[in-house]
């Protein structure tokens, strides 16, 4: 495996660790709709998160949640809502970013709850 491969998994299972430790249930993890895939979905009491990890090792360039564009945002929206209907939920639904900053062996969070939302695409 290629060492980005490598690291965007790590901070995919760092992430997962975080939010359980927050109290969500994970429900799916890399869920694939078309070209659209999902990092992972969680439930928080009644409303389901859909959530995208975004990873770095630096920010010098950039905040690793800038490269959640519009074009992202989009495919997102529709891989949520085909994992909606197919599971039947009746919920409400948000969309949050992990932002996530390795420096050396130490993660920095940004989590940004309901980043953006359907009706706004």
């Amino acid at each position: 495996m290629s060492v980005s491969y490598d690291f965007g998994r790590e901070a995919e299972e760092f992430a997962v660790n975080y939010l359980m430790e927050k109290g969500y249930k994970i429900l799916a993890r890399n869920y694939f709709y078309r070209k659209a895939e999902i990092d992972i979905i969680a439930q928080l009491e009644t409303e389901i998160i859909i959530i995208e990890v975004k990873a770095r090792t630096s920010n010098y360039i950039s905040e690793p949640e800038t490269a959640v564009n519009m074009n992202k945002k989009k495919l997102l929206i529709l891989a949520a809502d085909d994992f909606i209907q197919k599971n039947n939920f009746i919920s409400d639904v948000r969309f949050d970013i992990l932002a996530l900053l390795k420096k050396q062996q130490s993660w920095s969070v940004k989590h940004i709850i309901n980043a953006f939302n359907a009706s706004e695409i």
